[in-house]
C-alpha cells in the first residue's frame, strides 16, 4: 500500500471521511475505488458507496480474492444501511470463508457482525444470537468492540434482559470512547437513553401508566396474568400463549381484560371483535364459539365464565388481570416502528422484516402516506419509505418478534 492509500486507511479508520477523500478522490485503482467507497458510505451517500465498491471488487478480481472479499463484506454493509437485503448470500458467505480461510481475522469478525445486525433487522433473534455468541470482545479493537457490544445490547433489549442490556451498553461505552469515533459514541448515547423512555403503557385499575423497559421486564417476570398487546399473546408467569395468528381471540381476551374484574356485555365483545353495531342471534351464536376457543387455549391461566349479560375473565390461583399495550396503537404500528430510525426502507425490506407480502405492506404503507405519517422518495424499484423519527418513547417493543411466539 502506497503511503496516499495509508494515509486514507488510517483516517477513515479514525471516521475522518473528507480527510481519506482527500487522499484517494482523483484515483482510480481498486484500493482507492475501495477507500473512496467506504468513504462515501461513512458520509452517507450509500448508493455511490455501493459503485465504488462494485467496481473495486471488479478491478480485484480472482487475481487478489482476500481484497475482493473485503469489498463485498464492505458492500453487504452499505446494502444492509440502504436497507437492502437482496444481496446474494451466497457470495457474502463466500467472501466471510475466505477472509476466515486467508488470515483476516478483523474483517471475517466485522462480517459475522454484519449478519448479526442484519438477524437484528430482520427480528431473527436467535440467528443473532447464533453470530454473536462466539465473539470475544476483549480480542477485537475498540471500534468493532463498541460495535459488538452494542449488537449484544439490541439483542438483550429486544429480549428485554435489560440487565444484560445495560452491562452492554457500558462496555460499548467504554469501546467508542476509546476508538475517538464520534458516531459511535452518539449511537451508544442513543441506545442508552432509550432505556429511559416509556416503552409501554400498563392498564389496570381503570388506569393507563407509562412503563420503561426494566419495568416492563420486571412486570413480565412478575408471575403476573398479562395481556400482551405488544406482542398478541398472553403472559402467566413463565407461560406464553402466542394469539398472534388469531386476532379475534385476542380481541375477546384484551376486552374482558381491560373489564377486569368487572364483565363486559355480550353486545360489546360482538361490537368489538366482529365489528358490528346491530347484533343478531347468528353473532350471538358465533360469540360464543369464540369464547368457547378462547376458552380451551388459556385453559390453566384462565377462566371465562358467563354472567346474566355477557361473560368475565376470572385468572387462575386469585391473581389480577392487566392488559400492556404499546405506546402507540394501530394496525400499522410495527411498520411504524421499524421506519421510526430514520433509514430509508424499501417494500421489500418491511415485507422481509415483518413476515407479511410485500402487498400487505404496500397497502400500510399507503394508509400511513395518507395520514401523513410517511412519504416516499425515488421511483420504481428505487423508491424507499421515510418517517419523522418518534421521540419521547422507545419502540423496542413494537418491532417483531421481540418476545417468542411459542
Amino acid at each position: 500500500m502506497d503511503s496516499l492509500l495509508d494515509a486514507a486507511a488510517r483516517a477513515l479508520a479514525a471516521g475522518d471521511a473528507l480527510q481519506a477523500l482527500k487522499h484517494v478522490a482523483l484515483r482510480d485503482d481498486p484500493p482507492a475505488l475501495a477507500l473512496r467507497g467506504i468513504a462515501m458510505a461513512q458520509l452517507g451517500e450509500h448508493a455511490r458507496a455501493r459503485e465504488l465498491l462494485r467496481r473495486a471488487a471488479r478491478g480485484f478480481g480472482a487475481h487478489d480474492p482476500l481484497a475482493r472479499a473485503r469489498c463485498i463484506v464492505a458492500e453487504t454493509e452499505v446494502a444492509m444501511a440502504m436497507r437492502d437485503f437482496g444481496a446474494s448470500p451466497r457470495d457474502w458467505a463466500g467472501a466471510r470463508a475466505t477472509l476466515e480461510a486467508r488470515g483476516d481475522r478483523a474483517n471475517a469478525l466485522q462480517a459475522r457482525l454484519i449478519a448479526a445486525r442484519q438477524c437484528l433487522l430482520l427480528g431473527r433473534l436467535e440467528e443473532a444470537s447464533t453470530h454473536l455468541t462466539p465473539i470475544d470482545l476483549d480480542a477485537l479493537s475498540p471500534l468493532l468492540q463498541a460495535v459488538a457490544a452494542l449488537a449484544r445490547a439490541e439483542l438483550a433489549l429486544r429480549r428485554l434482559d435489560v440487565t444484560a442490556a445495560q452491562a452492554a451498553l457500558m462496555r460499548a461505552g467504554v469501546a467508542a470512547e476509546r476508538s475517538g469515533v464520534p458516531a459511535l459514541r452518539a449511537e451508544v448515547a442513543e441506545a442508552q437513553a432509550a432505556l429511559d423512555r416509556p416503552a409501554a403503557r400498563l392498564w389496570g385499575a381503570g388506569t393507563w401508566q407509562a412503563l420503561r423497559l426494566h419495568e416492563v421486564a420486571t412486570l413480565l417476570g412478575s408471575g403476573a396474568l398479562v395481556v400482551d398487546a405488544c406482542r398478541h399473546g398472553l403472559r402467566s408467569g413463565p407461560a406464553w400463549v402466542p394469539l398472534a395468528r388469531r386476532p379475534l381471540l385476542f380481541t375477546l381476551l384484551r376486552a374482558l381484560a381491560e373489564a377486569w374484574p368487572a364483565s363486559v356485555a355480550r353486545e360489546a365483545l360482538i361490537a368489538r371483535a366482529f365489528r358490528l353495531r346491530h347484533p343478531d342471534e347468528t353473532h350471538r351464536v358465533r360469540l360464543r364459539v369464540e369464547i368457547g376457543r378462547l376458552r380451551v387455549l388459556v385453559a390453566g391461566h384462565a377462566g371465562i365464565e358467563a354472567t346474566a349479560g355477557g361473560f368475565v375473565l376470572v385468572p387462575a390461583d386469585g391473581r389480577g388481570a392487566k392488559v400492556l399495550a404499546p405506546p402507540i396503537e394501530g394496525e400499522q404500528g410495527e411498520l411504524v416502528a421499524l421506519l421510526a430510525d430514520g433509514t430509508a426502507w424499501s417494500t421489500s425490506a418491511l415485507a422481509l422484516a415483518l413476515g407479511a407480502s410485500q402487498r400487505t405492506v404496500q397497502r400500510g404503507l399507503g394508509e400511513l402516506e395518507r395520514a401523513g405519517r410517511v412519504r416516499a422518495v425515488g421511483q420504481a424499484r428505487a423508491r424507499r419509505w421515510l418517517a419523522p423519527a418518534l421521540t419521547g418513547f422507545t419502540t423496542i417493543l413494537l418491532l417483531p418478534t421481540a418476545l417468542p411466539t411459542g
